[in-house]
């Protein structure tokens, strides 16, 4: 059964930082654009960054340009979100997802399927 499991998680005083993780069962993520989002309170799901399969093409969001950082690691299956210097606007639940193909940058929803069930960050003092 295909699945992506994001973990990593938690909460964290403004500043701080947090590596999230996102594996993949089921399928391999080589061939795939993987693609990180959230999805604050009360607010649409909005995407900040992706990575493709041989990391040739990276995208972040303005929002985190500078501050978040993708990246991947095939052998493990795994593509990990590296946050730094948080901030309270940056608390929400985060979710990774697959695509063949992306079009946009920041990415776009409609582009991506295969999601995870998503990990909440909280960042507050």
């Amino acid at each position: 059964q295909l699945q992506l499991v994001e973990s990593g998680g938690g909460l964290v005083q403004p500043g701080g930082s947090l590596r999230l993780s996102c594996e993949a069962s089921g399928f391999t993520l080589d061939y795939y654009i993987i693609a990180w989002f959230r999805q604050a309170p009360g607010k649409e799901r909005e995407g900040i960054s992706y990575i493709s399969s041989n990391e040739g093409l990276k995208c972040s969001a303005n929002a985190v340009k500078g501050r978040f950082a993708v990246s991947r690691d095939n052998a493990r299956n795994t593509v990990y979100l590296q946050m730094n210097s948080l901030k309270p606007e940056d608390t929400g639940v985060y979710y990774c997802a697959v695509a063949a193909a992306v079009t946009h940058c920041p990415p776009q929803s409609h582009e991506f399927e295969h999601w995870g069930q998503g990990t909440q960050v909280t960042v507050s003092s």
